[in-house]
């Protein structure tokens, strides 16, 4: 196989030679199979914005950590064309690395060296040991799989770890927690690069919910049972079909037929956020939505969606994303 990979400016072989953006999924012994076809699944199902290839540090089949091994087309060479490289997570294998060792086999290390500057980095799960490991995540924010929170301070404590979120953005490199937060992830690049909408859509191409509330707290402790009389399931539903009312914590209560204290308790522990940070989360949501598929002022939008003035609403969006509501219009109004 040869190591020759064409740029990626190249690869539709159109005149005009359109630019599309290339993912490069780097397979390491032990990797786990359902997290290795996510990128693929995410982004390949974006009509063509994305072309998806999986490389392994020398080009030749991957254990899994199933009963099989997966071939791969390309080896390393592949990571310096790429646009966004993703490490995709796995276990321990015999010769491979470790997510319990502070240091990289010289293979990967090489591998990675051959990733450009400004390139984005993604890992899903144990992904963010290869990143720590190599330097790359020291004095910055991430995160990984709950279970393996302590292991990993102990070995990067130059690292800003948090536990109890799903995934970390801290610009061009992004970490997630375990298996299923990995779309969670992909999906937050998908709707950076292309807005809500695209994202939206993908997601439910994927029968997968857009975005997740809280994080991996609502994991990590004993479920709640959900049951018609304990549960306040229903009455998140209820609140996404009144965004726009004014919605205070009685009220809240009142619809799930709980005491205030015992529905916010509950609440904390099914979503992971409060009632109020909740709603505030999804009425953020919901006006990102309307800013890019309508024309609606601003106020409009903000009223539409529970804010009582566009000015709250400016508050809200540029402390959740950093940007004003005309600034993400312009972006993803003009990307759709």
């Amino acid at each position: 196989m040869s190591d020759e990979i064409v740029p990626a400016t190249l690869i539709r072989g159109s005149p005009a030679m359109s630019r599309v953006h290339r993912v490069a999924v780097l397979a390491l012994d032990g990797v786990y199979p359902f997290e290795l076809g996510m990128p693929s699944r995410i982004f390949g199902a974006t009509d063509g914005r994305y072309e998806v290839l999986t490389c392994s540090v020398d080009g030749r089949p991957v254990r899994t950590e199933a009963d099989f091994t997966i071939a791969v087309e390309h080896g390393p060479q592949l990571l310096r064309t790429a646009d966004t490289v993703v490490i995709a997570p796995f276990g321990p294998c015999p010769g491979g690395a470790e997510p319990g060792s502070p240091e990289l086999p010289e293979p990967i290390a090489a591998a990675l060296r051959l990733i450009r500057p400004g390139t984005r980095l993604v890992s899903i799960c144990t992904g963010a040991f290869v990143l720590a490991a190599a330097g790359l995540l020291d004095g910055r924010r991430a995160t990984t799989h709950w279970q393996l929170a302590e292991v990993f301070r102990g070995l990067f404590p130059k690292v800003d770890l948090d536990p109890g979120v799903l995934f970390v953005d801290d610009g061009d490199i992004l970490t997630s927690a375990g298996a299923a937060s990995g779309v969670d992830l992909l999906l937050h690049v998908l709707r950076q690069d292309h807005g809500s909408e695209v994202a939206n859509w993908v997601a439910r191409k994927c029968v997968v919910p857009p975005w997740r509330d809280g994080g991996q707290a609502q994991y990590i402790e004993t479920p709640v049972p959900r049951t018609p009389e304990n549960s306040t399931a229903a009455t998140r539903q209820w609140v996404l079909e009144h965004l726009r009312e004014p919605l205070v914590l009685d009220d809240l209560a009142e619809h799930a037929r709980m005491s205030p204290r015992t529905f916010a308790r509950r609440f904390a522990e099914e979503a992971g956020l409060s009632p109020g940070r909740w709603i505030i989360q999804q009425r953020v949501a919901r006006a990102r939505q309307l800013l890019e598929s309508s024309d609606l002022p601003v106020d409009e939008v903000a009223g539409q969606v529970g804010f009582a003035t566009g000015t709250s609403l400016r508050q809200h969006l540029q402390a959740a994303i950093g940007v004003s509501p005309l600034a993400y219009r312009r972006t993803f109004r003009a990307k759709r």
